[in-house]
């Protein structure tokens, strides 16, 4: 447990520098407050991305520095998501990155990712589509395309503070658990180490939101767990492959379910951002109507903010405990996932129908 301690300690001291000097950077590194998708009152940084992986390489030099004959496999792991920490970082300073183009980035992670470790998503227990797979050209293309997907994913849901860093934990948690089930150390450590890491920009990025994982951040978190989920699977066979669907169901399900009510449904660019997503609903609908008392004021703006992800956590938890448990059982795991994206998609429907509606204020209530 010492490296991933260090991991947390590093990311926290790293995310406190980032948000202390902020007046020094915020010119490059600032989120822009406008936007259907945008929720915070001010300008906040949003490379909190930096010191997570930060906390992955300082302590991995600090490892070899100790032992130089340290062999483990975060090097590799660290190189193949280079495109995809660097892409995310280029559009959180620039803001003109376009999604095409962050999206081939993070594919030509997954590539690297793949041939780095051999690692490749050669089954589905799905007869038709595994004999597909059996080829490998479109094996490596289904990897790429399901890894980059996972990565877009959670930059998607990363709309509230400690969304997407608390939904990535607690699937990490998941992967280290069943890892420790197989018995791979890989796993574990690796697990461990992203965890540490993440929590320790959680305790600036939640609840007050002093700062922001930014595109760097999502898709660096989305690439390590999908990257990971891939691994699990290809070097475990004992481990179904739709253990690494059903641990990510909701970001998936989140991306999926938004591509077709913006393509099909609305007629619209997938690619454009909006404020119809999951999380934005519980912001608008269910958290505010909860707080009766609600004003436009930026402190009103903060409280509604943090009380909104504890929602998606959940949500996020109801597939990943199923496949907590039934990791090595693929129809069971089936069966789930199917149940999950029924779940999402009328909890999606009810918050949509939802009438939220104002208290009157006390003295209106005295005078009835």
């Amino acid at each position: 447990m010492t490296y991933p301690v260090l991991a947390f300690l590093i990311s926290l001291f790293i995310s406190l520098l980032l948000v202390r000097y902020q007046h020094l950077h915020s010119k490059f590194s600032g989120d822009h407050q406008s936007g259907p998708q945008k929720f915070h009152s001010h300008q906040v940084s949003r490379i909190g991305g930096v010191s997570i992986f930060l906390a992955l390489v300082i302590p991995l030099v600090l490892r070899r520095l100790i032992d130089p004959e340290f062999n483990g496999i975060l090097p590799l792991l660290l190189i193949a998501s280079l495109p995809v920490i660097g892409i995310g970082l280029l559009e959180d300073i620039t803001k003109n990155i376009g999604v095409k183009v962050r999206l081939l980035f993070t594919a030509l992670g997954a590539l690297l990712f793949g041939f780095l470790f051999d690692a490749w998503i050669t089954k589905l227990d799905v007869p038709l589509i595994d004999q597909l797979l059996l080829i490998n050209l479109i094996s490596i293309a289904f990897t790429c395309f399901a890894i980059a997907g996972v990565a877009n994913a959670y930059n998607i849901i990363d709309g509230f503070n400690g969304l997407a860093s608390m939904v990535g934990i607690i699937a990490l948690f998941a992967i280290g658990w069943v890892g420790f089930q197989v018995n791979d150390s890989h796993v574990i450590g690796l697990s461990l180490l992203m965890i540490g890491a993440i929590a320790g920009f959680f305790v600036w990025n939640y609840p007050r939101g002093l700062i922001f994982l930014g595109d760097g951040g999502a898709y660096f978190i989305g690439f390590y767990i999908a990257a990971l989920s891939v691994y699990i699977v290809a070097k475990n066979p004992t481990v179904s492959p739709w253990f690494a669907l059903l641990v990510n169901a909701y970001p998936i399900t989140e991306t999926l379910f938004t591509i077709w009510r913006r393509s099909v449904h609305q007629g619209k660019n997938p690619g454009l951002p909006d404020a119809a997503h999951f999380h934005s609903l519980i912001y608008r609908r269910v958290v505010r109507w909860a707080r009766a008392d609600d004003t436009q004021s930026n402190q009103n703006t903060y409280v509604r903010n943090a009380k909104t992800s504890p929602y998606l956590w959940v949500l996020s938890s109801l597939g990943v405990f199923p496949a907590l448990v039934f990791w090595n059982n693929t129809l069971l795991l089936e069966v789930f996932s199917i149940l999950y994206c029924a779940l999402y998609i009328w909890l999606y429907s009810r918050v949509v129908k939802f009438k939220s509606f104002k208290i009157p204020p006390p003295k209106q209530l005295k005078n009835k």
